[in-house]
């Protein structure tokens, strides 16, 4: 975070159409933030944290205490994944959180049909973020905050004259290989499509423009003329949790010399 902040200039509103952890959101001091991801559930969650702070910690707090065993997770797993139009979703929040914090690595994935699939993880010990919970709350209160459940596209399609656009997408890989883009895939065409309607937000608003990327991504935003960083970034490899830096870029449209 310290090395990408330096790169995210002033402005009033900060648009990330890639919510995930909301870290960046955490880390800087905008008045205003609009903050999108694909992920209806990540989005539900953010939207009860923000307004039901208090609620939200307790509840969860029920379901984390003495249920770190396989049974449980796969109970909760399939109550997550039912197909229930009146199931309360305020309850579905916590689950979410609860999957999230027990499952393999962290790994938020969906099958086809939509329903959460990663397995088990198997720790010791699992954190509950009550900490984390409490700061989005009051951050939230400070500034004014719109969570939305929108692709990127149609996010980057409300991006207005002074907003500042950062942008975490799944990172391309060396071989081309498809990401994850919640249900379905990040491709190589959409990396390239995210670059030029980016560049095209800068030349058309002059909006200052940043992008988290990895270093296969280093040809492709230096050819439509962003200023691009190179930097290594700790990554979590596989099952040991070993973090061992990787080469990242941070490309940037719009920059102060």
């Amino acid at each position: 975070m310290g090395k990408l902040l330096p790169h995210l200039p002033a402005g009033k509103r900060l648009v990330e159409p890639f919510a995930g952890s909301c870290a960046v959101m955490m880390n800087t001091d905008y008045d205003e933030y609009f903050i999108a991801d694909i992920n209806t559930d990540l989005t539900r969650l953010y939207g009860y944290v923000q307004w039901y702070e208090e609620e939200f910690i307790n509840k969860a707090k029920e379901i984390f205490e003495n249920k770190n065993h396989q049974e449980a997770y796969y109970s909760y797993r399939s109550a997550f994944n039912e197909k229930d139009i009146y199931k309360n979703r305020f309850n579905k929040a916590i689950q979410f959180l609860y999957l999230n914090r027990h499952c393999y690595n962290g790994l938020c994935r969906y099958n086809a049909s939509g329903e959460f699939n990663t397995p088990y993880g198997k720790y010791k010990r699992v954190y509950f973020p009550e900490n984390e919970i409490r700061a989005f709350y009051e951050k939230a209160r400070r500034c004014k905050l719109n969570i939305s459940c929108l692709d990127w596209q149609d996010t980057l399609t409300l991006v207005d004259y002074g907003d500042v656009v950062y942008c975490d997408p799944p990172y391309l890989t060396k071989n081309g290989a498809f990401t994850q883009y919640h249900q379905s895939a990040f491709t190589p065409a959409d990396h390239e499509l995210l670059a030029v309607i980016l560049h095209a937000l800068n030349n058309e608003l002059g909006v200052p423009v940043t992008v988290s990327n990895s270093i296969d991504a280093k040809t492709l935003y230096a050819d439509l003329g962003f200023t691009v960083h190179e930097i290594d970034a700790p990554r979590t490899i596989a099952a040991n949790g070993n973090r061992q830096p990787a080469p990242e870029i941070i490309a940037v449209l719009g920059e102060r010399p």
